[in-house]
């Protein structure tokens, strides 16, 4: 039996190995320093510009929170997978910023939903000081507690993965993907136009306890799409 042993790592392109490794080291970071009674989340998470608790620094680092093994389980695992092919297409440099541009792109777009949200309740896009206690009775308030709160912050690499799925499609329509519960495998391209229309269909629907930010997913991919027609990027001529 051979002592050699392959790191699964080795394999990996270095932009998509190095984003895996900060994101299980922010999400381990912060599971320890819960179960240690510190609390930084609310502080990393992305707010709305309004709230008391926004700072500039989330913009960037709401990408590298999750908020359970699950979350960052199935966005790391997006990234191992369409990452390497997407950094060869782009090259390191222009993958990174293209990484990161759609995660910035995917908070644009939740931060102008919930700016529509709070005028829809007050009839202006802030309120004084980030305080929302004079506006208890009016009509909406719950989404205003929803928008402000400190701990319902964004967090995840879900917004730049959306934007890298539709990159994916677009350079590569024609690979076939094989999906978890659907028996046969589908084309990138049809599974990404399908995501995107049930990301729409939820974000619109805004069904009680749903706490994910469809809105985010759909401006990540909005930048992604926005970005590969900008850099004029077309699928490689050895992929069909």
């Amino acid at each position: 039996m051979s002592a050699y042993r392959q790191n699964p790592l080795d394999n990996l392109t270095p932009v998509v190995k190095n984003l895996l490794i900060l994101n299980v080291i922010f999400f381990l970071g912060n599971w320890f320093l819960q179960h240690s009674g510190l609390n930084f989340e609310p502080y990393l998470a992305a707010h709305y510009f309004n709230a008391p608790i926004f700072r500039a620094w989330q913009i960037i680092t709401y990408m590298f929170m999750h908020g359970g093994w699950m979350h960052i389980f199935f966005n790391m695992f997006a990234l191992f997978t369409l990452g390497p092919a997407l950094e060869y297409a782009m090259g390191p440099k222009r993958f990174l910023q293209f990484y990161f541009i759609t995660g910035i792109g995917a908070l644009a777009l939740q931060m102008l939903v919930q700016a529509f949200e709070v005028y829809q309740v007050i009839g202006t896009f802030t309120v004084p000081h980030g305080d929302i206690r004079p506006y208890f009775a009016q009509p909406g308030f719950n989404k205003l507690e929803e928008i402000y709160s400190p701990f319902s912050g964004i967090v995840g690499a879900s917004g730049a993965i959306f934007g890298l799925l539709v990159a994916f499609g677009m350079l590569f329509p024609n690979i076939e993907l094989f999906i978890m519960f659907i028996p046969l495998p589908v084309k990138a391209k049809y599974f990404v136009i399908g995501y995107i229309l049930i990301e729409l269909y939820s974000g619109i629907a805004q069904s009680p306890g749903d706490s994910v930010a469809h809105w985010a997913h759909l401006g990540g991919a909005l930048f992604g799409f926005i970005l590969i027609k900008i850099w004029g990027m077309r699928k490689p001529n050895n992929f069909y």
